[in-house]
């Protein structure tokens, strides 16, 4: 255990044999490995080790797969490229930030492009390793940074992007920015191989959150409103929801273990939405999410990456057990959870009022992807619009931007730059197409199954064309697509999630809710297939709908386990493919134990 390791009755018990990945964190003197080496010689890439030590620094080496298997097949050696992930507290960007990155991307993408995440951060795809360097510069220049972009520490900190001047909102961006600094790893060795700066012995630094290892994973936490729930809070390993009184924040609502990804035909993985643990006063909220990381830290699963989860760790102690340890490391009460209303997940999209006289616009971006297409010059539109009106630039959890602190008059600017550069307005986009979400899969991740990004449209129109033929084209419907069952793009909580399973086949979830996991209902799935797949029970929801009824919640409603499974196909699922159903039943015991 680490030194600031929390005494516990029964801890549970470490494999004797850490991970290949655990070895390389523990010789990597604080994150240094030979980075700084492998930046100065003639590859293209860098060792498996020290590709692991370079997530934390921001980047992910890749390589480009559409070309692999002619690059195998020539002798050639592999030709890797590297991701690079800008981390964001909250989204929030100033005009010369963003135009910064913007820029930056201009010099060291391949396509010039930039892509939003759904945790608020911008990503550069396909940067080559000779460019990384000066890239981290610039990117310091503007005060930003990659340092735990990537990793096993706390990533960005997620928030309600909306710019409202109500001090609540206030008060959450400056959570953010206190638990980013908080969570942030202390050692030098980013900014001495990046940045040239002072070597610093590793022997006279020190860690003292994450210790020499750092954590099993990654770790991510999410703050919310009630009636904000932008960032899907129950899919963080730590969700702070903020209770208001008297028009200030005064306590929040803490949930533990949510998380999404799992392995296709692996029971022992599966999604899990976070358990609601109890509330704590909003001065201790910086304390408790560091208690809750340490609880990780020291006895999460150091073997098996794919069960190395915070959500396994609370699944298998149970809430109860967790708020005991925690309660042991911190000097403040934790008090009983407070009921609140149903989260609302909310878009922003379109001009909204800021409270101040002043006026925000959302924007939906397909896919994230910021770039400039032939026909659509997004990139280029925005770039007008920020150095025009000088917004504030917020990246939103649903891969849109936002621009702040506009004046009324400015819309009809926004609206015009648009239609100038063929970017379509929000309120030409169907519903479906403006709060769709995917993740960027093929061809750069390594980890992708099958497309996500570059599928989206045809998906998207399938789905279109199923709701077209039972006259629901206006029907609101949350679609998410990702490549794998890692579920960036957080399929698992979607009304409608389509997740690759292997090239052009995708399993088909429905009835997922900030609040409520996701049913499997099809497998394998192929693109052509998604509208007959979908049509039987489209048809069923038109008929048997109660008034306003969305789809989602029609489907949970009305069909027992095996009705889902005989409305399409009439085959037995096999019982690992209902771990993210059997997850959810697990979850719901949980909460209702600790209510």
């Amino acid at each position: 255990m680490g030194r600031d390791a929390i005494d516990d009755t029964k801890p549970l018990p470490r494999k004797a044999k850490p991970s290949r990945v655990e070895e390389a964190k523990a010789a990597s003197r604080l994150l240094r490995g030979t980075l700084a080496e492998a930046l100065n010689d003639d590859a293209t890439g860098v060792s498996e080790a020290d590709s692991q030590i370079l997530k934390f620094h921001g980047a992910y080496q890749q390589e480009d797969r559409d070309h692999r298997s002619a690059t195998r097949r020539s002798g050639a050696p592999r030709r890797h490229t590297f991701m690079m992930r800008v981390k964001i507290p909250g989204g929030v960007l100033t005009p010369d930030q963003y135009l910064a990155l913007d820029r930056l991307a201009e010099n060291v993408v391949y396509n010039r492009s930039m892509r939003l995440t759904t945790r608020q951060n911008v990503q550069l795809h396909g940067v080559l390793k000779g460019d990384l360097k000066e890239a981290i510069r610039r990117i310091d220049e503007v005060l930003l940074t990659t340092l735990s972009g990537c990793g096993d520490v706390e990533r960005n900190i997620v928030a309600p992007p909306a710019p409202f001047a109500a001090k609540p909102y206030r008060e959450l961006r400056a959570l953010t920015r206190a638990l980013t600094e908080a969570m942030t790893p202390m050692t030098n060795a980013y900014r001495e191989i990046w940045l040239d700066g002072e070597l610093v012995t590793s022997s006279a630094e020190s860690e003292p959150l994450y210790g020499d290892r750092y954590l099993p994973r990654k770790f991510k936490t999410g703050l919310a409103l009630p009636d904000d729930d932008s960032v899907s809070v129950r899919d963080q390993d730590v969700g702070l929801v903020a209770l208001v009184e008297d028009g200030s924040i005064r306590r929040f609502n803490v949930l533990l273990g949510g998380g999404g990804g799992l392995t296709h035909r692996k029971a022992s993985t599966y999604a899990r939405l976070a358990t609601p643990m109890g509330s704590i006063a909003a001065e201790h909220a910086v304390p408790l999410t560091q208690a809750v990381l340490r609880v990780f830290r020291d006895h999460g699963d150091l073997s098996d990456r794919r069960h190395a989860r915070f959500k396994y760790l609370v699944e298998e102690w149970g809430i109860d057990r967790v708020r005991t340890v925690v309660s042991r490391a911190v000097d403040f009460p934790i008090e009983p959870w407070q009921e609140t209303p149903p989260l609302q997940t909310r878009h922003w999209l379109g001009a909204h009022p800021q409270g101040d006289g002043r006026v925000f616009y959302g924007l939906p971006i397909a896919s994230g992807r910021v770039v400039d297409g032939t026909f659509t010059r997004t990139k280029s539109a925005l770039r007008v619009l920020v150095e025009m009106l000088q917004p504030e630039v917020i990246i939103t959890p649903q891969q849109s931007l936002i621009f702040g602190n506009l004046r009324p008059a400015d819309v009809d600017v926004i609206e015009e730059v648009l239609r100038s550069f063929r970017v379509p307005l929000p309120s030409s986009l169907s519903p479906l197409r403006r709060s769709s979400l995917s993740c960027p899969a093929l061809p750069t991740c390594g980890l992708a199954l099958a497309e996500a990004e570059r599928v989206a449209p045809e998906i998207l129109g399938e789905v279109e064309r199923a709701l077209a033929a039972v006259g629901g084209e206006a029907a609101e419907l949350d679609v998410r697509i990702t490549g794998c069952p890692n579920g960036c793009a957080r399929p698992y909580n979607a009304e409608l999630g389509f997740v690759g399973r292997k090239p052009d086949h995708y399993d088909v979830f429905i009835g997922g809710t900030g609040e409520r996991l996701a049913v499997l209902y099809a497998e394998q799935v192929k693109t052509r297939d998604v509208a007959p797949t979908l049509q039987p029970l489209l048809d069923l929801w038109m008929e048997r709908r109660r008034p306003g009824e969305r789809l989602g919640d029609f489907f949970i409603r009305s069909f027992d386990r095996r009705e889902r499974k005989d409305l399409l196909t009439g085959e037995k699922l096999e019982p690992a493919h209902l771990r993210v159903e059997e997850s959810a039943g697990r979850e719901k015991n949980t909460r209702r134990q600790v209510a």
